[in-house]
């Protein structure tokens, strides 16, 4: 039994934060900001764009785009932030019911910047199972709110934006078929980047240090030497196994939807690929959207004409924690 992408919607906050901005708060100089990070501009949350909120809008915008009427969906997935409105709250029901999807029953899911390429499998397998026809899988991100650009740190996430995404799932299509997928986590990295404050363990108190309710890295040298010996191996790993999986080789690949990361990575995978800068779009414009970077690179791929019928594309990323994930679509229509 296939399983389509039927279509997928966007939404992007109108404030931008600029490359020189992000150079005048972190006091990093501009070309290291544009050239090495990669960011020229990147999307920030305005005051009405709350996480689900913004997951609702690409939800409402994806369901326009596919035709698909919200009492027909049979499944609600929020594949946004845990940072959201409200803590220990379902968002995915919140989702479900501003879109009208009252057929439907809802949950949450995440794996930090790997959620929706997860997700993808996750519902793909709930489909395949069951009497599950149509998903939708929609969230939001902003959690640009916790970095600190006056510490050096976590440097490497001063491209994290805000945005929301969705994509829409049918059983029993035949386009844009969902195909195999790869995960790989690591837990040896767990604790290496963290928000000190706001769990369990230190709670959120009266008069609280804001300077503390930000991402953190411990031990940044320790986490650095240990990540170089793993995350562009296994970027390219669940790459790999995702499209053997599918029944195609590397050569077969026609794009690469990717998260945003700095410059030398993403050229990094793409060579290693066999691939030129053609078969992908670095999101230089856009900074990291947390999970939402592959639906929106898939809607630039479309919009410019990079992705045609019988395409192999290929959605991956990373994810704090750590994780890597990789799907396979395959665009286009099939007999």
């Amino acid at each position: 039994m296939s399983i389509g992408i039927v279509s997928t919607g966007v939404y992007l906050p109108e404030t931008f934060m600029t490359s020189q901005e992000i150079s005048d708060q972190s006091g990093l100089p501009l070309h290291v900001v544009e050239e090495k990070m990669g960011i020229k501009k990147k999307p920030v949350a305005g005051s009405d764009d709350h996480t689900c909120e913004m997951g609702i809008k690409a939800a409402k915008a994806a369901l326009e785009k596919g035709g698909i009427n919200p009492e027909s969906i049979d499944l609600v997935i929020y594949i946004g932030e845990e940072y959201k409105e409200y803590p220990l709250w379902t968002a995915g029901i919140k989702l479900q019911e501003e879109i009208g999807a009252k057929n439907a029953w809802a949950f949450d899911i995440a794996l930090r910047c790997g959620t929706t390429v997860m997700a993808l499998q996750v519902a793909k397998s709930l489909m395949m199972t069951g009497n599950i026809e149509t998903v939708l899988l929609a969230g939001g991100y902003r959690n640009e709110d916790f970095i600190d650009y006056q510490n050096p740190r976590t440097r490497f996430m001063y491209n994290l934006g805000a945005g929301g995404a969705a994509i829409v799932l049918k059983k029993g299509m035949q386009r844009n078929l969902l195909l195999e997928g790869s995960i790989i986590t690591d837990g040896s990295f767990s604790e290496d980047v963290i928000v000190p404050i706001g769990g369990t363990k230190h709670r959120l108190h009266e008069g609280f240090d804001e300077k503390l309710y930000k991402f953190d890295v411990p031990d940044p040298e320790s986490m650095k030497t240990r990540l170089e010996e793993k995350s562009l191996a296994n970027f390219l790993k669940v790459i790999r196994t995702s499209i053997a999986k599918s029944g195609f080789t590397e050569k077969d690949i026609d794009y690469v939807a990717m998260l945003h990361m700095k410059r030398s990575a993403h050229q990094y995978v793409l060579d290693q690929l066999g691939l030129s800068e053609n078969h992908s779009i670095y999101l230089e414009d856009f900074g990291h959207i947390g999970q939402m970077d592959q639906i929106i690179s898939l809607e630039l791929a479309l919009q410019e004409g990079k992705i045609k019928d019988g395409d192999v594309i290929v959605l991956v990323s990373a994810g704090i924690g750590y994780a890597w994930a990789s799907t396979v679509v395959q665009w286009g229509t099939f007999n």
